[in-house]
């Protein structure tokens, strides 16, 4: 396992690489943009959509988490989602806080005071701020939607927090369709599997054939983090590289320096 891939200004491969992407429906963007300034062409396989929740449950849930002392968005949706419950301007200044600065941008563009965020951006970067350390007698809100994310929960409850649940937007399950699958089957090496959710690897993993799962299971992964490094050894993952962060252009420079490093 390699960990810890620099985030630097490579130069674009003589020739075509190809990386997978897992993200959700309609978010590839950034990350296609970034690869195909490193002479990458993305495969985008989404194990799901994301849907906006709008409905009285949902808005309840909003207004009893800006209640509480202290909310945990899980992600850039959760905050796209909680912007259409409420104008988030309205939540108590200093209570946010983001799993990363991803998330801290959407929840500051739609119009959040002070955000804290961790400098490392994943869940465990999180739990070390200094703000989720003295839990005990807190309501602590997580934002979020059903699934994933269970080590915030799990360490909001072992801190002594009063958890609140708000899942204020779903994931939506999408089956990988005959032509991705034959695609995948089809593309030319090098490729390099992009991973910055546990949940949708667990997703998409057992929809693939048996033959394009052992290739998948050989070829270069980067991860987000160490946890997610973990779980792909886990999942029989023999090559896997360690990104410095989940945004796009920290997966991109960490998969092209796999490819460079590849023997020609």
């Amino acid at each position: 396992m390699m960990h810890g891939m620099k985030a630097q200004a490579y130069a674009p491969t003589d020739s075509v690489w190809h990386l997978i992407s897992l993200r959700p429906q309609g978010q590839h963007d950034t990350l296609r943009s970034a690869a195909a300034r490193l002479g990458a062409r993305t495969v985008a396989l989404s194990p799901w959509r994301v849907a906006l929740r709008n409905d009285a449950q949902a808005r309840a849930a909003m207004r009893e988490a800006a209640s509480c002392d202290l909310l945990v968005f899980t992600s850039p949706s959760a905050a796209e989602a909680a912007s259409r419950l409420m104008p988030l301007e309205e939540l108590p200044e200093g209570r946010i806080v983001a799993v990363g600065q991803g998330t801290a941008r959407a929840l500051r563009s739609h119009g959040a005071g002070h955000v804290h965020a961790p400098s490392r951006m994943d869940s465990e970067g999180l739990l070390a701020l200094p703000c989720m350390q003295q839990l005990a007698g807190k309501r602590v809100a997580l934002v979020t939607a059903p699934g994933g994310r269970g080590i915030i929960a799990q360490q909001i409850t072992a801190r002594g927090g009063d958890l609140l649940r708000a899942d204020i937007y779903e994931r939506v399950p999408l089956p990988v369709s005959a032509a991705t699958l034959n695609r995948l089957l089809a593309l030319p090496e090098p490729v390099v599997l992009a991973v910055s959710s546990g949940e949708a690897l667990e997703s998409v993993l057992p929809q693939l054939p048996e033959a394009l799962c052992q290739r998948w299971l050989q070829m270069p992964v980067v991860v987000a983090s160490e946890r997610l490094a973990t779980l792909a050894g886990q999942l029989g993952f023999t090559r896997t590289h360690v990104a410095e962060g989940p945004l796009p252009g920290q997966l991109v420079n960490a998969a092209y320096a796999v490819v460079a490093a590849l023997p020609r």
